[in-house]
């Protein structure tokens, strides 16, 4: 006699609800038997029925009860944010806001290439040591306690703000905003050597690059900032539908393996 798994084992295989699960036996589109009031259905056909909505992926053997993954950190990066899709959104957003935007780990590394970048940032960008101070930037941030985005000066002197990417329970990376110049902009004559020593680069690099920046207003500025969070959002939706869709097909990898 074939084996009959429960909703509740089906639930856990499917990542839907149990209604969901009634809905399609009710209409056909699952096999399944009634016991009693109980709906069952035969191991082996859901076997047959899941190999025709979609071959399983290769997984690393797991160990444990029911071989089941059940957080989001085993996944990276790279699994969990589909890049090229994710660099389009950012790239409409930066071109629409006026601003500069990318994606970064916790610690600073760069998942997206940044969007808009301004003229003084990339050319900051050839200077192993700006290159490092911007880390060093990106790092700061991600340790901010607050958690609504907020503008603060960057390692160039111009305004950064980030949003938290959560996936599952995990701050898992970080969008963010900047690019943008200061109430007083272009620093003076000082200020900018201080930049060019501190960045390690030339300081006729720095004069020339200095008004190739992004210059929003305060009232622009005041509509740009609720869209770093809204955006961080999109990107997490995105990253989580990833990851239910990764631990789906390794939950469907498990049982076609039972």
């Amino acid at each position: 006699m074939a084996e009959l798994l429960t909703t509740k084992q089906l639930q856990e295989i499917l990542l839907v609800d149990r209604t969901t699960i009634y809905r399609m036996a009710d209409s056909g589109r699952i096999p399944g038997i009634k016991v009693g009031n109980q709906w069952r259905f035969p191991k082996n056909q859901i076997e047959a029925w899941l190999q025709t909505q979609g071959g399983a992926m290769p997984i690393e053997p797991i160990n444990g009860n029911a071989g089941i993954a059940h957080s989001h950190s085993t996944l990276s990066n790279e699994q969990i944010f589909p890049i090229e899709c994710v660099q389009l959104i950012q790239d409409s957003f930066a071109d629409i806001l006026g601003v500069m935007i990318l994606v970064t780990d916790l610690d600073g590394n760069l998942i997206t290439q940044p969007s808009n970048p301004c003229g003084l940032f990339t050319a900051a960008e050839s200077s192993p040591t700006a290159h490092k101070r911007c880390l060093e930037t990106w790092m700061k941030l991600a340790q901010e306690p607050g958690l609504a985005p907020r503008f603060m000066p960057s390692h160039l002197g111009l305004l950064c703000a980030r949003g938290l990417i959560r996936v599952g329970s995990k701050i898992q990376a970080m969008l963010i905003v900047g690019g943008i110049a200061p109430e007083v902009w272009p620093p003076d004559e000082a200020e900018t050597q201080r930049i060019a020593d501190d960045l390690d680069i030339d300081v006729r690099v720095v004069r020339q690059h200095i008004n190739h920046v992004h210059r929003l207003s305060k009232d622009e500025q005041a509509r740009v900032l609720p869209y770093v969070q809204r955006i961080a959002d999109i990107f997490a939706h995105i990253a989580n539908e990833r990851s239910h869709l990764f631990e789906r097909l390794q939950r469907i990898a498990e049982i076609t393996k039972i």
